[in-house]
């Protein structure tokens, strides 16, 4: 089971960017964790970070007939992505949109998302655990999709 790990703009700074908004972990200290669950969940992790939306959409596009899945903090993307949404919307496979706050208790126009509409599910609000939670989520589903 292969699942990609989609993190936008800005998550690079996790750790030292607003800690009382997003945490104190840092990306790597995340990445550690979703490795880690991966393991025990039987799933290999492809990991990518970028602060452009077009690296983002060449990874889901490059891994289209690769993976199984994919989880998908987009960051400032989430409000205006359209290009991020419509390369979803071309994915087989299931996608979790996960963000670290609970981004509808926080400024109005945050809580528009342009890529619910096209993932499965959107998991918030539980800091690094939203990760950790999309991640089983997406494997569940990917495997239920399967048959398996």
């Amino acid at each position: 089971m292969r699942i990609l790990v989609l993190h936008g703009p800005n998550l690079n700074l996790l750790g030292r960017r607003e800690p009382h908004i997003y945490g104190k972990e840092t990306l790597a200290e995340i990445n550690a964790k979703l490795e880690a669950l991966a393991g025990e969940l039987d799933a290999e992790l492809a990991i990518v970070q970028s602060n452009h939306e077009g690296v983002l959409i060449d990874t889901l596009h490059a891994n289209m007939d690769k993976a199984d899945g994919a989880i998908v903090n987009p960051g400032g993307i989430t409000h205006y992505g359209v290009p991020l949404h419509d390369a979803i919307a071309a994915m087989p496979f299931p996608v979790v949109e996960v963000h670290l706050s609970n981004i509808d208790a926080r400024e109005a126009w945050r809580s528009h998302s342009m890529i619910s509409p096209v993932v499965d599910g959107t998991i918030q609000g539980l800091g690094w655990r939203s990760y950790t939670a999309a991640l089983r989520a997406v494997i569940e589903i990917a495997r239920d999709q399967k048959g398996r």
